[in-house]
């Protein structure tokens, strides 16, 4: 129980320090918000935990074919934020990253790439 709290504790506080930088500096804030923390910090918990090296591999191969549908999400936020408001905005971009995402697995099936 401890280890959870101390993996909660420390994860939190990744995403705690970006918050905040990114209220004193949007790009330093963009910049380590880009930066893949939150997957190194997986990482580190699946090794510190045990699992076994294809795991963790595939783990880190997976994430970067979720990453890329993604993408197209923080060009399209700044772009309808202003028209729309914050909240339709995230809900506009969530529905377009999820079709971008089914269209995009089915382009890479076609590569056996099997990511649904």
């Amino acid at each position: 129980m401890f280890w959870i709290l101390i993996k909660y504790a420390i994860t939190a506080s990744v995403v705690v320090l970006v918050s905040e930088v990114a209220k004193r500096s949007d790009r330093l804030g963009g910049l380590l918000a880009a930066l893949p923390l939150v997957t190194i910090l997986v990482l580190i918990w699946m090794k510190v935990e045990g699992q076994p090296l294809n795991k963790i591999a595939n783990h880190a191969w997976y994430t970067f074919w979720y990453v890329v549908p993604t993408l197209p999400m923080f060009l399209l936020f700044p772009v309808l934020l202003n028209r729309f408001g914050f909240w339709p905005t995230l809900a506009i971009c969530c529905v377009v990253t999820v079709l971008l995402f089914i269209l995009y697995a089915m382009v890479v099936r076609r590569f056996g790439i099997q990511l649904l």
